[in-house]
């Protein structure tokens, strides 16, 4: 993360006032600014973060983590897909947050630290809470802007695989949000396949997108049809992630 002047101006000034020297070596001060905005001591008790707040690593990632429901759900700044969380016990007391596909995006210990895990971060980076936001919900959808939205999500998959496919769906009134919202994460997981040769491989076998109302979220390939299950009743957590309708058409 790149340190404000001002911030970085703050705690050495802190430092002066408790008759403390200021860092002799750029380590040293990239370690008191760490303190100052993570928290130097796990041990300590922190204040309970708002139930939906935005959040800044120290690697640089923002997101906002919403935990007002059983299902929590994280969206990162720099992306439009939203991630269903799985919270799960961890030892001493912790939460452990999985995806769908059962690996680990945060911990939370029962003394309020957070931790981030991605592919670049795998050790996890700490997390800091930057205020309470509003919830991530699916706004109420019509027909014409569910047509839409398959449309975009059509040219944006049409895009990757550099042919066109189409997207289609079996969606009712109640259904058009989650629906529309799957077409677009399906959509997505083409334009992340383009980017390995894997990933390109798979998407040779896909001519068509279509979104179906089933039991349980699922993703397969049949017949040169990407199928993506959707159970609308769960909401968001009733469509499967990106990343699982990649796996499922064998690009990871």
């Amino acid at each position: 993360m790149v340190a404000r002047p001002a911030i970085v101006a703050a705690l050495v000034l802190g430092c002066a006032a408790l008759g403390v020297g200021a860092p002799a070596h750029a380590d040293d001060l990239g370690s008191v600014l760490r303190d100052g905005l993570f928290g130097s001591s796990p041990s300590s008790r922190r204040a309970p973060a708002p139930m939906v707040a935005h959040y800044v690593a120290e690697t640089g990632d923002e997101f906002v983590l919403d935990r007002s429901s059983s299902q929590p759900l994280l969206r990162f700044d720099d992306d439009s897909e939203v991630w269903a969380l799985q919270p799960q016990s961890g030892p001493r007391g912790d939460i452990i947050y999985k995806n769908d596909l059962g690996e680990t995006v945060l911990r939370a210990t029962k003394l309020g630290g957070l931790t981030l895990f991605t592919p670049e971060r795998p050790e996890g980076a700490a997390v800091a809470v930057e205020g309470e936001t509003t919830p991530i919900r699916l706004a109420p959808m019509g027909p014409s802007a569910l047509l839409q939205r398959l449309a975009q999500a059509s040219a944006r998959a049409s895009r990757a695989a550099q042919r066109l496919v189409s997207v289609g769906a079996d969606a009712t009134p109640q259904s058009a949000a989650i629906i529309a919202d799957a077409a677009m994460v399906a959509a997505e997981a083409m334009i992340h396949m383009s980017r390995s040769a894997a990933g390109r491989n798979a998407l040779t076998r896909i001519e068509k997108i279509f979104v179906a109302q089933g039991k349980r979220p699922a993703a397969a390939v049949q017949n040169g049809v990407l199928v993506v299950t959707v159970r609308p009743d769960m909401g968001i957590a009733g469509r499967p992630s990106s990343q699982r309708i990649a796996m499922a058409a064998g690009a990871r």
